[in-house]
C-alpha cells in the first residue's frame, strides 16, 4: 500500500511538471537574417534586414532595433559606429501575437590601415628617462610631463623635467595598488589602477588626492586621454570607453576595429589632432583610430625605438606617448626604458 500511494504521488508531480512546461511553449517561429557575411558587413555597404518566417506564420509588422535604436529595414551604415552590436526584431503576426527575436551584426571599417614605417618619422632629440620606471601613463600639460608607472610596490605618479629626466614631484601609491593611465585636465589629474576598479583625482598643482571613481561596465583600467567634451578610457579589450568628465560615469563606447577585424589590448593613449593614438599591449606599433567610429586608420611601426636603449633583463614593452603642442612633436618612451624619444611624424 506504501508502494503504492508513493507510486502515485511521483505521477502527480509528473503530471504537474508535464502540464506546466507545456501550458507557455517556448516560441521559436521567426529568425533574423541579414546580407552580413558570415555575419560581418563593411561601413560602406548598406544593411538588410529580414525576418525569416519558419513556420508560415502571417507577418502583420516588424520593428527593427540596431545596438538599441530604431531602424528600418535597409540600414545605411555611412555613419555608423564600428564593432559587433546587437540586433533585435519585434515580430507582430496572426492578428495580435508578438515574438522578440536577437542577433548581430560586426561593422568592419572598409579601409586597410595606412602603415607608418621608419622612413615617415624622424627621431628629433633622445632624452634621458628612469629606467626602473614601468612607464603606463604619459602626457604634457601646461608645458610640463606627467608619467605613471605601474607594478604593485612601485606605482607612482610623476611631475618630469623631459629634458634632463629630473623628477620634480612625485606620490607613492599603496601597494595595493598596480598604477596605470593618466590624463590631465583642468587642473586635475586622473590615474587608473589595473584590476581594483578604481580611479583616483588629484590636484596637478599640489599632488594632492582630491577623490576616487569606480568603474562602470569596463573590467579594467589601462589608458586615459581626453577631448574637450570627454575622457577616454581604455580596459584592455576592442573597447573605449566615454566618461562624463564632471561624473566620470561611461556614457558610450567606441569598438576599434580595422577592415579584417578587432584589434584588442589597446593601452595607453594620446589625443592627438582629434585622433587617438594608442599603443597596443606587447605591440611595437601605435594605432591611429578615429574616434567618431572606432576605426584604425594608421598604424606607427617603432619597433627600431626598442633597439636604441639600453638592453637588459628588465626591459619590457614599448609604452608611453605624449603629444606636446608647443613643440607640435611627439613623445615615446618604453616600460623600464632609459631614454625618452621626442619624434615628428612624417606621413
Amino acid at each position: 500500500m506504501k508502494i503504492y500511494k508513493l507510486l502515485t504521488v511521483i505521477s502527480l508531480l509528473l503530471t504537474i511538471v508535464s502540464c506546466g512546461s507545456n501550458s507557455n511553449p517556448k516560441k521559436n517561429v521567426f529568425r533574423v537574417t541579414t546580407n552580413a557575411t558570415k555575419g560581418n558587413i563593411s561601413i560602406d555597404k548598406t544593411l538588410n534586414l529580414n525576418i525569416e518566417n519558419i513556420k508560415n506564420h502571417t507577418v502583420d509588422s516588424v520593428v527593427y532595433k540596431l545596438n538599441n535604436t530604431l531602424v528600418s529595414a535597409t540600414v545605411n551604415l555611412k555613419n555608423h559606429v564600428l564593432g559587433k552590436h546587437p540586433i533585435e526584431a519585434k515580430v507582430y503576426y496572426n492578428g495580435g501575437e508578438t515574438e522578440v527575436v536577437n542577433s548581430s551584426v560586426t561593422i568592419l571599417n572598409n579601409k586597410t590601415p595606412k602603415i607608418l614605417g621608419e622612413k615617415n618619422y624622424k627621431i628629433i632629440n633622445e632624452y634621458p628617462h628612469d629606467i626602473t620606471s614601468y612607464t603606463q601613463g604619459l602626457e604634457f600639460y601646461k608645458g610640463k610631463l606627467y608619467e605613471s608607472t605601474g607594478q604593485n610596490g612601485e606605482s607612482k605618479l610623476r611631475q618630469v623635467n623631459y629634458k634632463t629626466g629630473a623628477v620634480e614631484k612625485n606620490i607613492d601609491l599603496a601597494d595595493a595598488y598596480f598604477g596605470e593611465g593618466i590624463t590631465v585636465l583642468n587642473d586635475k589629474i586622473y590615474m587608473l589602477t589595473w584590476k581594483a576598479k578604481i580611479g583616483f583625482v588629484y590636484d596637478v598643482n599640489t599632488f594632492k588626492k582630491e577623490s576616487n571613481f569606480s568603474y562602470g561596465e569596463s573590467k579594467e583600467g589601462w589608458g586615459l586621454t581626453h577631448n574637450a567634451t570627454h575622457i577616454y578610457k581604455s580596459d584592455g579589450t576592442e573597447n573605449i570607453w566615454l566618461l562624463n568628465p564632471e561624473t566620470l560615469i561611461e556614457e558610450s563606447k567606441i569598438q576599434v576595429y580595422t577592415n579584417k577585424g578587432k584589434i584588442s589590448q589597446i593601452n595607453e593613449m594620446e589625443w592627438i589632432n582629434g585622433k587617438i593614438y594608442a599603443n597596443r599591449y606587447q605591440r611595437n606599433g601605435v594605432a591611429i583610430i578615429n574616434p567618431k567610429n572606432g576605426a584604425v586608420e594608421g598604424v606607427i611601426d617603432f619597433t627600431s625605438l626598442r633597439n636604441k636603449v639600453t638592453q637588459h633583463d628588465k626591459l619590457d614593452v614599448l609604452n608611453g606617448i605624449a603629444f606636446n603642442p608647443e613643440t607640435n612633436t611627439i613623445f615615446v618612451t618604453g616600460k623600464r626604458w632609459d631614454k625618452l624619444f621626442e619624434i615628428e611624424i612624417i606621413e
